[in-house]
């Protein structure tokens, strides 16, 4: 068996990128030029006057035409949930900022997907829903203003913890994502610069053929707001990440597919994605897969990054009530600098948030119906255990973290055919594996400060 596997990976090491490579981003752009000024439609470039409504008339006078392209002339604008549309570009040009609204009121509840869990929960600043050959590019800036979101999010925090209800927060503190694709295809977001997401960054969700190009994002400013991900990959295929640079306070570059039961209910992958060359700075997670992973995660090629800084490298996390696979995945050509733990594994991440149980006191009957979907048990049991399986890491150097690897499987589900090839780790301390099974390492070095060892407990056929 191990012989099998062995020259499965040596194969794998040394052949070509695999045919999807060459399909994932948007297949086409908009070619329209025409241009739809929001200027015309009343919108004023004074950064108070509230200007949703003249920049959606813009939007929808351009789609209405076959397509266009929607720009602004230079100066700022304040704005609440715009809605894109078929054959449109909105292009923010550099001296062009939007500026989100503060006020909840301004984006509209939609039926969406939030942190695994289908809910209704606030449009975000930008929306493409449902559509097709769409673009939001430009080198000017978005900034969603997110600070009074952060704020209300940590007050009720404070006020849910003491009831033992940690795990529904974020669900109910609700806080307008900056940039949603949602059930689309062939949509491209390039150059822009995003600031002070209320919540995640870019989501892009449901959708299929999505390019992210020369993005940067820039959420630590004024602050460092809860959950404020970066580029969030749900449950969508075929999509291409590249030349962005993050720094926010949660996951960089994350890939989800849905949350326990609900997520289960769902059953729909993220898969074909390649992200490459770009940085994480401040953040929970250079690329990270979950925790959200019921859907399954698979088809992954991530290669030329660099985190510096950031809390985690590599990332892998779920739950035991979660279920679904995190497979075929290749990081390639990754340095990192000053991070927290360089590769980290688990499937019982941050319990407080990850189980959801119902305090004394309240009855079930009468609660929200995304109470009950977190609450709703995974039948039988074994559906929630996560799998990590076929995993390779290579030529990968890190300088000054503060633990190597921290890899934690279970007895139930066993790390499985990791490979590790030409990785340099330097840490303070090197860290552990446990209940891996099969890995195979070549050309590594994870050197700890503290002199002692990486420990390998209750595994098999996992040597370094």
């Amino acid at each position: 068996m191990i012989l099998l596997w062995l020259s499965f990976w040596l194969t794998l090491f040394s052949a070509p990128d695999p045919a999807w490579v060459k399909q994932v981003g948007a297949r086409q752009q908009p070619t329209r030029k025409t241009v739809f000024l929001t200027n015309q439609y009343g919108a004023v470039a004074d950064g108070k006057t509230l200007a949703t409504n003249a920049i959606q008339q813009a939007i929808d006078a351009c789609a209405a035409k076959g397509g266009g392209v929607v720009s602004f002339q230079p100066g700022q604008y304040l704005t609440g949930s715009l809605f894109l549309k078929k054959g449109v570009t909105l292009r923010i040009d550099k001296g062009v900022e939007l500026l989100g609204s503060q006020s909840l009121t301004d984006y509209p509840e939609i039926d969406t997907r939030i942190a695994g869990i289908e809910m209704k929960w606030p449009a975000a600043l930008i929306n493409v829903l449902g559509q097709t050959n769409v673009a939001v590019v430009g080198e000017g800036t978005v900034n969603a203003q997110g600070k009074p979101f952060w704020d209300s999010y940590w007050a009720m925090r404070k006020e849910y913890e003491p009831k033992g209800l940690r795990w529904i927060v974020d669900y109910d503190a609700k806080r307008p994502r900056t940039l949603l694709v949602a059930n689309s295809s062939d949509v491209t977001l390039k150059d822009i610069t995003l600031q002070q997401a209320g919540f995640w960054t870019v989501h892009i969700l449901y959708s299929d053929h999505v390019t992210a190009d020369g993005l940067v994002i820039q959420n630590n400013i004024g602050g460092h707001g809860p959950s404020t991900d970066g580029i969030d990959i749900d449950s969508s295929s075929y999509v291409l990440v590249q030349n962005c640079d993050i720094d926010c306070n949660d996951d960089d570059f994350c890939l989800k597919a849905g949350r326990d039961w609900d997520g289960l209910r769902v059953n729909r992958p993220t898969e074909y994605v390649l992200i490459r060359d770009c940085i994480a700075r401040a953040g929970g997670g250079l690329i990270t897969f979950g925790s959200e992973t019921s859907g399954s995660i698979r088809h992954v090629i991530a290669r030329n990054l660099k985190a510096k800084g950031t809390g985690v490298g590599i990332r892998l996390k779920s739950a035991m009530t979660r279920g679904g696979t995190v497979e075929d995945v290749s990081m390639e050509d990754i340095t990192m600098d000053g991070v927290g733990t360089a590769i980290e594994v688990t499937m019982n991440w941050n319990p407080s948030y990850s189980y959801s149980t119902l305090p004394a006191g309240y009855t079930e009957a009468s609660l929200p119906p995304h109470w009950k979907a977190m609450l709703q048990k995974v039948e039988p049991a074994e559906r929630g255990i996560p799998h990590f399986r076929d995993i390779r890491i290579a030529n990968l150097t890190v300088l000054d973290a503060k633990r190597g690897i921290r890899a934690e499987g279970s007895g139930q589900s066993l790390l499985e055919n990791f490979r590790l090839d030409n990785v340099s780790i330097n840490a303070a301390q090197a860290g552990s594996i446990e209940f891996g099974k099969d890995w195979i390492v070549n050309k590594v070095s994870i050197s700890g400060k503290d002199s002692k060892p990486l420990e390998v407990k209750k595994s098999t056929g996992v040597t370094f």
